[in-house]
């Protein structure tokens, strides 16, 4: 039986292995940072690179950059991943980045999935980043503000690599059939509106239109040296299309608060729009259920109080029933609350009287509206002179419940919105009555 060779030949590398740049005049895209001029093309044709983050989605070249700066640099390059390195690797290439340091030698330091360090191995670079031991260059797709440790942010420069435009991915596919690193010793025949079908796709990721073209070609009708692609191919090549989404991203974020200002905007198509990109791409139900009941008193209140039960009950739903069935029920929760009038009166009174209960965490309770259980309490006048509402006409009194310092203060202010308007009447009538008891026991005395 034949051994497999330990050496694996080039031709044997996935297509986008194979492709990729060498160069920044073969790199696409990230023109705002690689054009012409462009700050991050100074640096790196200038060799004065400094520590760096370079964020943005799959596939849009994030390693590739670093390696065209392993390239051009004249520092020792440390290519270094996040998802196979721990705290002993980390000491042991920073050990000799401060030896070749001492002999006047800089070391560039390629960090990939820089987000899957936790914090203490993050912690581990920052002393070696401050005294120049190394350059980092760490790559990742989420958003370093929320991942990466603080005092290592404050010393990198983040770049934002940005999606692929479609007709740029395009142009990859097409030099792809054409470069003898690619497909250039085939006769690939191939429309342009299926390299085209195969860029939009990608969804700005040009691994994956490579992944795809070559898939497609591999799949292609061959007649001798000829390799025929129909749209078929293509059709069944990207049929299963995976959605851009993270749970724990920060896309689920984009994608919640998407929903939510959509529901806000009184819009529903566009609110089951994201409801529809966040449950087909995995979301908990339960989550989205959890976010919608908030909506339903935050955004929709005294509007329409009903608003809250039907959220509740679509809650219930997803619990008992769970995925797909249920997504009809968010989905009626979903647009009824967009359609619902609109008032954050509830949140905002939550909000003002939260900003001022941290200012008076000193104010005692008024003796008046405290419970005395003990006779030890009743002594002290706990509760004294209060009076139970229930035994007056008006079921009202004219007690004051706050603090005797912030007396009159004001939390609440409904709106004229929906059934929002009969409280706002109520609480009028109420206000007037307790103000005509009191200008009367003035009167009195």
């Amino acid at each position: 039986m034949e051994q497999q060779s330990m050496f694996l030949r080039e031709e044997d590398l996935p297509l986008a292995a194979r492709l990729r740049p060498r160069d920044l005049d073969e790199f696409a895209g990230q023109q705002h940072l690689l054009g012409e001029g462009k700050v991050l093309r100074r640096l790196i044709e200038g060799d004065r690179i400094g520590s760096m983050i370079f964020w943005g989605p799959p596939g849009v070249g994030k390693t590739t950059l670093a390696r065209i700066i392993a390239n051009r640099t004249k520092a020792a390059f440390v290519d270094f991943s996040a998802v196979t390195s721990g705290i002993k690797e980390i000491k042991q290439v920073m050990e000799q980045a401060e030896k070749s340091r001492r002999f006047g030698e800089k070391t560039i330091l390629f960090v990939d999935e820089i987000h899957r360090f936790n914090r203490a191995q993050q912690d581990a670079f920052l002393p070696f980043v401050e005294k120049g031991s190394i350059i980092l260059i760490g790559a990742t797709t989420e958003n370093p503000s929320f991942e990466v440790n603080g005092a290592l942010l404050s010393r990198c420069k983040v770049f934002v690599l940005q999606p692929l435009k479609t007709e740029e991915i395009a142009g990859l596919l097409r030099r792809a059939l054409t470069d003898e690193r690619g497909f250039g010793k085939l006769k690939v025949e191939m429309p342009d509106e299926l390299l085209d079908l195969i860029a939009e796709f990608a969804n700005g990721d040009a691994r994956s239109a490579l992944s795809t073209l070559e898939m497609a070609v591999l799949n292609g009708e061959s007649e001798g040296e000829t390799v025929r692609v129909n749209r078929e191919t293509v059709e069944q090549c990207t049929s299963k299309k995976s959605l851009l989404y993270d749970k724990s991203g920060e896309e689920h974020y984009n994608l919640i608060s998407a929903l939510h200002k959509s529901m806000r905007n009184s819009d529903p198509d566009a609110a089951v729009y994201w409801l529809a990109r966040m449950l087909e791409a995995g979301e908990d139900p339960l989550y989205v259920a959890r976010r919608v009941t908030r909506f339903a008193s935050e955004d929709v209140g005294l509007a329409d109080p009903r608003a809250l039960e039907l959220c509740v009950a679509a809650f219930q739903a997803c619990h008992l029933i769970g995925m797909p069935e249920c997504s009809v029920h968010l989905t009626q929760a979903v647009v009824y609350l967009s359609l619902a009038p609109k008032s954050n009166a509830l949140y905002t009174a939550y909000e003002s009287a939260k900003r001022e209960a941290l200012t008076t965490l000193a104010e005692p309770v008024p003796l008046v509206i405290r419970n005395a259980p003990t006779r030890l309490m009743k002594e002290l006048d706990y509760g004294k002179g209060y009076r139970y509402a229930h035994d007056f006409e008006d079921k009202l009194t004219d007690m004051d419940c706050l603090p005797e310092s912030m007396a009159g203060k004001t939390f609440y202010h409904p709106t004229e919105e929906g059934t929002e308007a009969r409280f706002k009447a109520r609480l009028e009538d109420i206000k007037a009555w307790k103000a005509e008891q009191k200008r009367k026991k003035t009167g009195k005395k």
